[in-house]
């Protein structure tokens, strides 16, 4: 008897479970902290351009002027949301790239090579000492996607 009531038990909770996640999106990719920054839930992506501004400026290796360098870390740190302040910078350097027609491998700029930009864009945070969440715990204010090939 106790085995049947067990067994119903579980096949309920395994019922409830399944519609939680379904409803929730568990094992989404757009499930967590970081899913308040998707635009398709009517998150602003932020245009940061000031940092767009600063990012071409240092990775072509000219100087950064002090306004921009302090509007840029304004921009950012007027991103309420510290799980969103990556996704844009990710965003606002994807759409440098589609201004200026870059390829995996070329020139962003003059002397400024796809790769070194979105190192620089990476590193904003860290700069700008604005904090991003950071999962391994190192200290590191550096955006995770620049490990990442595809952005």
């Amino acid at each position: 008897m106790w085995m049947k009531t067990v067994f119903w038990g579980l096949l309920l909770f395994m019922l409830v479970a399944t519609t939680m996640a379904v409803e929730y999106g568990a094992r989404s990719h757009n499930s967590g902290p970081w899913s308040w920054c998707d635009p398709a839930t009517g998150y602003k992506v932020s245009a940061l351009t000031g940092c767009r501004a600063m990012v071409k400026l240092q990775c072509a290796g000219s100087q950064v002027p002090e306004a921009v360098l302090r509007d840029c870390c304004q921009q950012l740190a007027d991103i309420n949301n510290e799980w969103c302040r990556c996704g844009d910078l990710s965003s606002m350097l994807r759409s440098v790239y589609q201004e200026l027609g870059v390829r995996e491998g070329k020139e962003v700029l003059p002397g400024c090579r796809k790769e070194v930009m979105k190192l620089t864009a990476a590193s904003v945070p860290e700069v700008c000492k604005v904090p991003i969440p950071n999962p391994s715990g190192d200290g590191a204010g550096v955006c995770y996607w620049a490990a990442y090939p595809d952005v």
